[in-house]
Order: C-alpha cells, then sequence, then structure tokens
C-alpha cells in the first residue's frame, strides 16, 4: 500500500495529453491490480474467458495503453521479482485481509447484496502467476517494453526515471519518492468517471503530478529525511511507531532531523535494523542494464491472443488498435510480418529516441 503521505504531499492535476511524447514507467503489479480490482460484473466477480481465467486485466491493458498510444504516450511495463524479507509480514497482513474480504464478498453475494459484493470483491483483489504471465505477452504483442525487476517494481520504474530514461515513474505509491524518483505519476490507470463504494455518486478521478524537488522544498526536507519521516510512519518494510502519522513524523523530522533523535525524543526504541531499512529506499536492488525497445504492434498477435485465447470479441479488438495507430502513427505488422507506418523507433539502452517516435 505504501507510505500514507496523502495529507502533506502537493501535487497538481494534469491531462494525459501532458504526456504526450513522454516515456513513463509503469509499476505494473500496481497498475494490474487497479485492473483487476475495478473491471468487474456487478456482483463483484471478475471477468472470465471460457476457460475460468480472468481477463480484467487484459482488458484494461489493451484499452489504457491503446489510449496512452493515441496520445504519444510510451509506456514502459515494471514488474516486480522477489520482495526482501522485510517485507513479509506485510504481505502476510495482505493475505489475511484478502482473505477475509473474500469470504464477506461470497457471503454479500449469497444475500444478493450486490453492493457490499462489489466493494469486498476489490478489497479481495489478488495478482496471480497467469495473470502476470498473460499480462507480459499481451504488453509485448502490443510492442511495449516489459522489464522483470530483481526485486521492488516501483523501486526499478524509480531508477529509470532518476536516469533520465523515462520522465516519471506511474504508481499509486508515494514510495517512488523515496526511491528517488524525480516525478511520480499517480491515478495513470484510473482516470476517468468512478463510482464512489455503497454509493449512487460518481467522481472525477484525475491525473495526479508530484515533482519530488517540489515536495522536498514544501517539505523543507532532504530526500534522507522524507526516508526518515517515512520510517516513523512505517512503510511495507517496518511498522512504524502507533500515533505517528504523517503530520506528526514531518514535525518530528524537522525539530530533530535524524530518525534516531526523533524516536528518542518520544522514548521509543530505535529498531536494530535501521541502516538496512534506509538502504531499502536509499539504494534498492535494480537492473541496471535494462533496455527499453518499443517494437511495432503486433496487430495479428494480438487479435490471436485476445480473441482465439481469451474470447475477446474479434472486431472489438481490431476496432481499438485501429483508432489508436490511425491517432497515433503507431506502426504496425500485418499478417506476414511486414511493417506498415512508420512511427515508433527502435531504442537502445538508455536514452530513448523521442524523435523517431513521432
Amino acid at each position: 500500500m505504501g507510505v500514507p503521505l496523502k495529507d502533506i504531499i502537493p501535487s497538481e492535476k494534469i491531462t494525459m495529453e501532458e504526456l504526450s511524447h513522454k516515456v513513463i514507467a509503469v509499476d505494473a503489479f500496481n497498475a494490474i491490480y487497479q485492473f483487476l480490482a475495478n473491471i468487474r460484473q456487478p456482483d463483484g466477480s471478475p471477468l472470465l474467458d471460457s476457460h475460468g481465467r480472468v481477463t480484467s486485466h487484459l482488458k484494461g491493458l489493451l484499452n489504457r495503453n491503446s489510449a496512452f498510444m493515441s496520445m504519444h504516450i510510451l509506456p514502459v511495463y515494471v514488474f516486480d521479482g522477489m520482495p526482501d524479507e522485510l517485507k513479509a509480514d506485510t504481505l502476510r497482513e495482505r493475505n489475511t485481509i484478502r482473505e477475509g474480504a473474500k469470504e464477506e464478498w461470497e457471503k454479500a453475494v449469497e444475500e444478493g447484496d450486490l453492493e457490499k459484493a462489489r466493494t469486498k470483491a476489490r478489497e479481495s483483489t489478488r495478482i496471480t502467476t497467469e495473470e502476470v504471465r498473460s499480462a507480459k505477452n499481451l504488453l509485448r504483442l502490443m510492442g511495449i517494453p516489459v522489464i522483470d525487476a530483481p526485486a521492488e517494481g516501483e523501486a526499478q520504474a524509480s531508477y529509470i526515471a532518476a536516469r533520465g530514461d523515462a520522465w516519471a515513474a506511474a504508481s499509486q505509491d508515494y514510495d517512488v519518492l523515496l526511491f528517488g524518483a524525480p516525478r511520480l505519476i499517480r491515478n495513470l490507470a484510473l482516470s476517468g468517471r468512478r463510482k464512489l463504494p455503497r454509493s449512487n455518486m460518481y467522481v472525477d478521478v484525475s491525473i495526479e503530478y508530484i515533482e519530488r524537488d517540489k515536495v522536498l522544498s514544501t517539505l523543507g526536507l532532504t530526500r534522507d529525511e522524507l526516508i526518515d519521516m517515512a520510517l516513523l510512519i512505517g512503510t511495507d518494510y517496518n511498522e512504524g511507531y502507533k500515533g505517528i502519522g504523517p503530520k506528526t513524523a514531518l514535525k518530528l523530522i524537522k525539530e530533530h532531523k535524524t530518525f534516531e533523535k526523533a524516536a528518542e525524543s518520544k522514548g521509543l526504541r530505535v529498531p536494530e535494523n535501521l541502516s538496512k531499512l534506509r538502504e531499502m529506499f536509499r539504494s534498492p536492488p535494480v537492473l541496471t542494464d535494462y533496455r527499453l525497445e518499443f517494437k511495432p504492434v503486433d496487430v495479428e498477435g494480438v487479435v490471436s491472443f485476445l480473441v482465439h485465447e481469451h474470447d475477446f470479441t474479434e472486431e472489438g479488438v481490431r476496432n481499438v488498435l485501429e483508432k489508436m495507430s490511425l491517432s497515433s502513427g503507431v506502426r504496425k505488422k500485418d499478417a506476414d510480418g511486414r511493417k506498415k507506418k512508420t512511427g515508433i523507433g527502435e531504442h537502445a539502452e538508455g536514452q530513448s529516441r523521442l524523435d523517431t517516435f513521432f
């Protein structure tokens, strides 16, 4: 879930058009989770193909990435690797919550409470190995780069952005600021009109833009102090202290400068693994020799995968791909593999050649 910094972080609303011609490193698990949680039947059930395989994430990836590419936004999807042992308690807690939500979902369906069922179904969302595999397959067929991080996907996405190979990292979690991303984009997979849970009200969810340097300047902190502040509150790697939220933690760090001195001022014990906790954000495990290569959209490959393997309608898939190519000039392959329409070029490790894309 990340560090709860929303109440103290300055942000601004932007449009998708303002991200045009920019490479965005997307926290893949974060985005896929949003699709799985939100694209559901009225009773909360996910979309399924005739073999019982979940396809909600595939629908979300197809439509949202088509919208990105139509606006000349270049997404790079970064997938999680093995989580650090420090995250074990957090993962166990999340699984317990999801199992409880699943039981409540099933009970609500039996009782005919569809509003509650949908809410609990969303809370029970988890990502399976099969859903990760199918997501990567679709993204590659669409010509979108896929990177497998050695550990946290958001840490890898932040590294790519910090290195200058992407303009920003996209995630719902503020952790990317701790990991060193110069810019954070939130709600990239969510923007649009959304229904509030257990209500007939709708809200417009806007894309949020957060600039790290502006955050540090506004809060009056260095990046190291921001990390210490987050550790006081609690992260995916540590529990934090009861009763210390964002505003209190900010006040303590501004006054005492370090985690140790802030904790001691409250008579709290400093964890023995504090140095390791800091290093999880300062210098996380990342892949340094990644390659960002945008390829032509394999139209027939996408059609075969979604229509013949997962029961999408061929007309619907082709319409999405055609609208995408017409508005963006995206290069695509026809059935015999020949490239049609120039637009997206190739790009070696390091800086993307944006002039070849448009």
